[in-house]
């Protein structure tokens, strides 16, 4: 199983990666002294891109704890 564990580690960190990536692009917007309505556009479309990293991070564990599991 450890190829299972391998996998789910690599797609953690693939979701870690867009969770920092996304965080990034809100404060560099946020520094960048936008009109609210231009921020909350730039937040907007962040939200679902957070969504799906976050989704590729817990699955990516999930994999990892089955993996330590069925090993």
């Amino acid at each position: 199983m450890d190829w299972l564990i391998w996998g789910g580690a690599l797609v953690s960190f693939i979701g870690l990666f867009g969770l920092v990536w996304c965080i990034a692009k809100v404060w560099r917007a946020r520094g960048q002294n936008l009109s609210d309505e231009e921020l909350r556009d730039v937040v907007r479309k962040m939200v679902p891109l957070n969504m799906g990293a976050l989704l590729l991070s817990v699955m990516g564990l999930m994999a990892v704890i089955m993996g330590i599991f069925l090993g």
